[in-house]
């Protein structure tokens, strides 16, 4: 199954350190498939509420990979992740994508909350509402590992990967609230992209203020502060 540019750049970012791979929201379940696929974890786990796609997700898994063991399937709110029932030695990365950063944010909030001392990556790409995810992720102190910014359908997401409180190490970065690497372009293309982005951010926000509902304009600021 050919993965979108998002999907693709999501996956690319996976490394081989996880015993438990959780996608989240994972409709169709293409990403987890490609993951199974390359053996990228001991476990990797489908999760998503709407029980008609995981029972077709299911049927399609017994199909492609009839003897692994290595799959899951949970149809559940992201919220309620069981991580409790594995070792407190396992390393986990969840992956949510495809909703917005609001809706992330009540995720992450419920499952910090429930595994304060689990050893928890986040593969974090909003729809929207980026600017408050990475404002909660900051709160959380938790610490960039990567961000990748991709252009794909001509919408643009930013994909970003960090780690929790609990274990950082001088390798992390603090989470910036506007992005730091997404636009260290180093080609001609991703630094169209990149500017792309910056002036559609800029442009939504500024309309924002224009209709006086709501204050934004330290949001336009520190978008403003971006440079190429």
């Amino acid at each position: 199954m050919k993965l979108s540019k998002r999907l693709k750049q999501i996956e690319q970012l996976v490394t081989s350190e996880y015993k438990h791979i959780w996608d989240c929201c994972c409709d169709h379940g293409f990403l987890g498939a490609a993951l199974l696929n390359r053996q990228a974890a001991d476990h990797i786990h489908f999760v998503d509420i709407v029980p008609e796609l995981m029972s077709a997700l299911e049927n399609k898994l017994v199909r492609y990979f009839p003897d692994s063991k290595a799959w899951h399937t949970h149809c559940m709110n992201v919220a309620e992740l069981p991580l409790s029932q594995f070792s407190k030695d396992d390393k986990h990365l969840i992956i949510i994508a495809g909703v917005g950063g609001d809706l992330m944010i009540e995720f992450i909030d419920a499952i910090e909350q429930a595994n304060p001392d689990l050893d928890i990556d986040f593969l974090l790409c909003p729809v929207h509402h980026q600017y408050v995810l990475r404002q909660k992720l900051i709160e959380l102190n938790y610490r960039l590992k990567q961000e990748v910014l991709v252009e794909d359908n001509q919408r643009f997401y930013e994909i970003i990967l960090v780690s929790s409180h609990s274990r950082l190490s001088q390798e992390d970065t603090p989470v910036s609230p506007v992005g730091d690497m997404i636009w260290q372009a180093t080609t001609e293309n991703q630094k169209q992209v990149a500017q792309q982005y910056l002036t559609k951010t800029l442009s939504h926000y500024q309309r924002i203020q224009q209709g006086n509902a709501t204050d934004v304009s330290h949001i336009i600021n520190a978008y403003r502060t971006v440079s190429f």
